[in-house]
């Protein structure tokens, strides 16, 4: 007769000094880490006991790391893996603030900033996020990539989607594709397209336990060789769409060799075009096993982050270079979705003569009645769903132009004319996030709504008040 796993039970902190809490750990996941860590295991269980980390990555399209940490209200501490990460405590509620609203961070589990730390985007490049929800690895892309160059960010399930284009939007990112497509399908699109691809794939979850405690209740389902197979094809379908000469980041947040070490070496076995490129290892970052993958040197140059020897959670990550050969000319480009001189980019331009600044000099792309832009041409997306085109400008209707949320979340302060600029302390700021009325006066208009000088959002001046423009979707709540 089989033998149902039992669940062992674990007393972890919680906070410092509230008491704790029990959690529990499936025995067939204890007994196969025991097997994998041998002298280690103790330390590895003991750190289920201890409180977890939480991060924030600063969001340098809008503000530097410099200039942030001098207006943080929060204390932070230097996460070492990526330049622009900081733990902070769990009681400062940073989701709270007025700044969280303004996009000048995201909060994100420290170990997951690795991924988007490794990849090094740069600005003109064009990179891929293949299974981007909820979107924290496409803004710290996007971030390096300062605006240029072309992000597409994808993920397979629709309703992820919507919290990946909300990120996106928030951070102010003005140089990404939303699709929601499976891979074999942007493969057909997409061959030999990107510069460098991250895979941050589907996994059994294991070093998210600590965090989420239903990734542990979840595990019996989501084992390691079903993920395994989505891994294995996803990765063959990112080969097909990475050029000569790109790089290939590879992550999971799993602890499980046969979705870590095991899948890289298989894939190196069938694509003898790959080498591994070495990670720095820094602040605990353990070297990958090739013990657990028949002996791969190669394997070594991974990297592991053990939550027993670094301030986060389990992840894995592996840096492969695709060896240089003939660069495939790609120039398909849906030139139909490029458009200029129509209605809709007149409406829009006599919007930004009256409350802009600066003139948009990108490429526009119009659906209907609505307006986006790229810096650089639209691919050819015909036949692949896509949640977002670009930076969503906004709406022409009725001769009017009508800017979007997003629109402005992606100017500065020096690119609006009309600005109100509210104190982060001020109850102001609070009723603008809560879709309240402020009574204001001023000229009629469009007004940017700034905290500290960085924009928040859209109100309409009547004259002796402001219309609150501020989504119902992203209202401040409580």
């Amino acid at each position: 007769m089989k033998r149902k796993p039992q669940c062992v039970i674990i007393t972890k902190a919680k906070k410092e000094k509230n008491g704790a809490i029990n959690m529990k750990l499936p025995a067939e996941f204890l007994d196969k880490m025991k097997n994998l860590l041998n002298e280690e295991y103790e330390d590895f269980i003991k750190s289920y006991e201890l409180p977890r980390y939480y991060g924030l990555r600063v969001n340098t399209l809008k503000v530097s790391v410099e200039e942030f940490l001098k207006i943080s209200p929060f204390e932070l501490e230097p996460i070492a893996w990526t330049k622009d990460g900081f733990y902070y405590r769990e009681g400062d509620n940073p989701g709270k603030h007025p700044y969280y609203y303004a996009g000048l961070y995201y909060i994100q589990e420290p170990s997951a900033m690795l991924p988007g730390a490794i990849i090094d985007a740069k600005p003109g490049e064009n990179i891929l996020d293949l299974c981007a929800a909820p979107g924290g690895k496409t803004v710290q892309i996007a971030a390096g990539m300062k605006g240029e160059g072309l992000l597409v960010a994808n993920d397979i399930n629709s309703d992820r989607v919507k919290a990946l284009v909300k990120n996106i939007e928030l951070c102010g990112v003005s140089n990404a594709v939303v699709t929601n497509e499976n891979p074999q399908n942007l493969s057909r699109k997409f061959k030999g397209f990107f510069d460098k691809i991250l895979v941050d794939a589907p996994c059994s979850g294991e070093g998210m336990f600590r965090k989420d405690e239903d990734a542990a209740k979840s595990w019996e389902k989501y084992k390691c060789d079903l993920c395994s197979s989505m891994q294995r094809e996803i990765l063959a379908h990112a080969h097909e769409m990475l050029k000569p000469g790109g790089y290939l980041v590879y992550s999971t947040c799993t602890f499980s060799p046969e979705e870590n070490e095991r899948m890289i070496a298989e894939f190196l076995e069938n694509h003898n075009e790959y080498e591994v490129v070495e990670i720095p290892k820094v602040a605990g970052m353990a070297d990958g096993q090739p013990q657990w993958a028949d002996n791969n040197p190669e394997l070594k140059k991974t990297v592991r982050l053990w939550p027993h020897k670094i301030k986060g959670e389990g992840h894995f990550a592996v840096l492969l270079r695709k060896k240089d050969g003939k660069v495939q000319a790609f120039e398909s480009f849906d030139r139909a979705m490029v458009s200029g001189g129509n209605e809709v980019l007149d409406s829009f331009r006599n919007f930004e003569r009256d409350n802009l600044n600066i003139e948009i000099k990108d490429n526009f792309i119009v659906k209907g009645n609505n307006l986006y832009s790229l810096p650089v041409k639209l691919p050819d997306l015909s036949g692949i769903k896509v949640a977002k085109f670009g930076r969503y400008i906004g709406e022409a209707l009725k001769g009017r132009f009508e800017p979007s949320h997003s629109f402005i979340l992606s100017l500065g302060k020096n690119d609006l004319k009309n600005v109100i600029d509210l104190n982060s302390n001020s109850n102001d700021v609070m009723k603008y996030l809560k879709g309240e009325t402020l009574m204001k006066e001023g000229e009629k208009g469009y007004v940017g709504v700034l905290v500290d000088g960085f924009p928040l959002g859209w109100a309409k001046q009547t004259g002796d008040m402001l219309k609150n423009l501020y989504p119902k979707g992203w209202r401040k709540m409580g």
